[in-house]
């Protein structure tokens, strides 16, 4: 028996190396002999740097950088074993695990430590570049992360704007005389499974500002702000970036990267699976086990399940899905090309049990399953 382990990771629970292999341990239980292939997945979000550079045989670069509210923190870069492609992962320097719970406001935070990222690999000699998009503190529309760059958002005054997203309700122009131009010669994909625009009720501010501490008068402000910014980014630019899709990415960072950078917006999903190459080690499985911490509405918006199954199903491998928890019937999971989905919780119990056992229980649950099979 041939099985192939394509999990995503389960937030604050484990990475997604670490899902495979618990999962692995259970089908060793009771399939000591099956050929089983560890392929860690992700979409674009937290992990996918490491996923990609040590599919690669790439390497890491440490960098100073400053943290959402400003604090210097060291963050890594990943390098390609191309040598030639940086890998820039927003929420090394810009994301939602570097603050506290109290600290967690996207009035303030800024994805400025982002732009010091970029800025060191540019510096560096890259310019091949993956941005990957998720686990933003920030609603600044990647205003943070161009100021890191050079870019001056200025005010009616002529002085530049404060970090955060609130303050881009001040912005009135842009000056990109010291813009740093290796950015031009250089070429950016956007790694992600974002779609949502910069503004509006689908907007960055409304869907996932909460989420970062912003209460309903803070979300209504952010989005007035954001919409300011796509104002000024037009005039400057052109492009319209409010209602443009995946604009709304990382708190509206993914605007800054299709007006600024050029950036080629990519699902993240399919990007790891080409560079794992996927399809090729997936041939003459006999199942495939994937998995994240939740299978509910979204895992249809271009996550690792659903880009699993859509490879297994061109070659007719059945998919089993183990999640953190399950709300979606199997209906929905049918139409996802699931054969099965399951929950690894044996019973009632508080979500900290849940991520503090969860390698524990999915051993058991993959052991369950493939006694059956």
């Amino acid at each position: 028996m041939k099985i192939v382990l394509a999990p995503d990771s389960f937030k604050g629970s484990g990475s997604a190396y670490q899902i495979a292999k618990a999962m692995e341990m259970g089908i060793r239980k009771v399939k000591p002999d099956a050929e089983i292939i560890q392929l860690p997945m992700a979409d674009g979000g937290e992990g996918t740097m490491e996923i990609l550079v040590h599919a690669t045989g790439g390497h890491f670069v440490a960098v100073a950088v400053h943290d959402p509210l400003g604090r210097r923190i060291e963050a890594k870069y990943g390098v390609l074993g191309d040598g030639l492609t940086a890998v820039i992962e927003l929420a090394e320097a810009s994301g939602l695990p570097l603050l506290s719970q109290h600290e967690r406001n996207p009035m303030y935070t800024s994805t400025y430590g982002t732009g010091e990222m970029i800025n060191h690999a540019l510096q560096a000699g890259y310019r091949q570049f993956i941005v990957c998009l998720g686990g933003s503190a920030t609603n600044d529309g990647g205003a943070g992360m161009l100021q890191a760059l050079g870019l001056k958002l200025l005010d009616e005054r002529g002085a530049e704007i404060s970090p955060g997203g609130m303050h881009l309700t001040n912005l009135r122009s842009i000056d990109d005389s010291n813009f740093n131009a290796n950015i031009c010669a250089s070429q950016f994909i956007i790694a992600g499974d974002v779609r949502n625009p910069l503004c509006g009720d689908q907007g960055a501010s409304v869907v996932f500002a909460p989420q970062k501490g912003a209460s309903a008068e803070e979300v209504k402000l952010l989005d007035q702000a954001l919409l300011q910014y796509a104002v000024v980014i037009h005039e400057h630019t052109g492009l319209d970036v409010a209602s443009q899709p995946g604009s709304g990415a990382a708190g509206g960072t993914g605007s800054a990267l299709l007006a600024f950078f050029g950036a080629d917006m990519q699902a993240g999903a399919r990007l790891v699976m080409d560079k794992i190459q996927f399809d090729e080690q997936i041939q003459g499985a006999d199942w495939i086990i994937t998995g994240e911490g939740r299978l509910d509405g979204q895992t249809g918006g271009g996550k690792v399940i659903e880009a699993v199954c859509r490879s297994a199903v061109l070659q007719h491998i059945p998919v089993i899905a183990v999640c953190g928890t399950v709300e979606a019937n199997q209906e929905a999971a049918a139409s996802l090309g699931l054969r099965a989905c399951f929950s690894l919780v044996p019973g009632p119990c508080t979500v900290e049990e849940a991520m503090g056992r969860t390698e524990e229980w999915l051993q058991d649950r993959m052991a369950h399953i493939f006694s059956l099979m």
